[in-house]
């Protein structure tokens, strides 16, 4: 089934456009692969970036919305990635990178192409156990910047993911989040006090 890409809202593309026309964008961004990129490189992909915030005993808390992620395609292979981020001015661009979330975001979404039921694309990050999954949204005409994962939404770890959790392998997120809310949840942090 097809992926349904939710659209970006126009200034975050339009920002990333004005990024990649600007040698001087590029030059300072600290990828090489972009640098060195021969030919015309296009945004492609928008996902919205969501980050989980924190994860509680009693599981999922709310997400919030931190950017769109663009794949920045030079020929017939995505080079980096440019983000952007909500100001009080509207979306602007925030900056490129390259890495192994690129490719392993590539791949995941190729994968995705393959399963039978159409889901939305989006990215979502859980920093506090560093880790970051393609969420495959089951609800392909909700609004890619708004909502949260639902129990029969799909998680893919992307590489790296933390020890123990299979990159690349999507999970239901009923299944997923017990998991990493043990994960979130079972240790505390060193120097604080044991419970």
């Amino acid at each position: 089934m097809p992926l349904h890409v939710a659209p970006a809202p126009a200034p975050a593309l339009r920002s990333v456009l004005t990024a990649l026309g600007s040698p001087t964008a590029v030059r300072e961004a600290r990828t090489p692969s972009l640098r060195a990129a021969q030919g015309p490189a296009t945004p492609e992909l928008p996902l919205p970036v969501h980050v989980l915030d924190r994860i509680t005993p009693q599981g999922l808390s709310a997400t919030r919305l931190a950017g769109w992620r663009f794949l920045i395609r030079c020929g017939d292979r995505a080079v980096a990635a440019a983000e952007t981020m909500l100001t009080p001015d509207g979306w602007a661009f925030s900056h490129f990178f390259e890495g192994p979330y690129v490719t392993s975001t590539e791949l995941a979404l190729k994968q995705a192409e393959s399963l039978q039921h159409p889901y939305q694309p989006r990215l979502l990050s859980v920093p506090g156990l560093y880790m970051l999954t393609l969420w495959l949204h089951g609800d392909t005409t909700a609004d890619g910047a708004e909502g949260h994962p639902a129990a029969t939404d799909l998680l893919v770890p992307l590489a790296p993911a933390p020890p123990g959790i299979a990159a690349h392998r999507p999970h239901p997120v009923a299944d997923l989040l017990p998991v990493l809310t043990l994960r979130a949840t079972r240790l505390p942090l060193l120097g604080s006090p044991a419970a």
